[in-house]
C-alpha cells in the first residue's frame, strides 16, 4: 500500500492507496509515507481530502475499500457513509439502523476500528442527546470536523 501524508487543520493525516482504491487513513504520519502523492489515485485522494478540510468538498468520489472487519463492523461503516454531510446520528440510532438496537456500545467499538476515518465519517456519530464522546482521533479532532461540516452546511444553506 502507498501512503501519503498531508498537513491538515487537524494535524498530519495519512492516506493509503493500493492502486485501485483508498484502503486506509490514519491520524498522524504513517512510517514511510510520502510527502507528495506519486500516482493518480493518491493524487485524487490527497486533493479531495485537502478540499474537504478547506470546506470546498462535501462528498468524496475517490474509491474506498474497507479492507477488514466483522459483518457487524462493516454494516456500521456502511451506515456511516449514509449520514449526510453536516449531520450526525447517535450510536443508538446507528445500532437500530443496522438491526441491533441494543448494540450502541458495539457501534462505538466499530467506530474506533474504522480503518478509513474521515472518508468513512465516524466523526458524525455522537452520544445520546448529541454528547461528544469518544473518538479514535481524539475529541478535539472530532469537534473540528463537526464544526467544519456544520459551518459549511450553514453557509451553503444560506447562500
Amino acid at each position: 500500500m502507498r501512503w501519503t501524508v498531508l498537513d491538515s487543520p487537524i494535524g498530519e493525516f495519512s492516506v493509503g492507496t493500493d492502486g485501485t482504491s483508498v484502503r486506509g487513513a490514519h491520524f498522524g504520519r504513517v512510517d514511510g509515507a510520502a510527502e507528495e502523492p506519486d500516482d493518480a489515485l493518491s493524487r485524487q485522494a490527497v486533493d479531495e481530502l485537502r478540499r474537504y478540510f478547506e470546506g470546498e468538498l462535501t462528498g468524496f468520489t475517490v474509491p474506498v475499500t474497507v479492507p477488514r472487519g466483522s459483518d457487524f463492523e462493516r454494516a456500521v461503516w456502511r451506515e456511516m457513509t449514509l449520514i449526510p454531510y453536516g449531520e450526525t446520528l447517535t450510536y443508538g440510532e446507528v445500532a437500530r439502523r443496522v438491526g441491533d438496537a441494543g448494540a450502541a456500545r458495539a457501534v462505538g467499538v466499530a467506530c474506533n476500528r474504522n480503518p478509513v476515518p474521515v472518508l468513512v465519517p465516524c466523526h458524525r456519530i455522537v452520544g445520546a442527546g448529541g454528547r461528544l464522546v469518544g473518538f479514535g482521533g481524539g475529541l478535539p479532532r472530532k469537534v473540528h470536523l463537526l464544526e467544519l461540516e456544520a459551518r459549511v452546511a450553514l453557509q451553503r444553506a444560506w447562500s
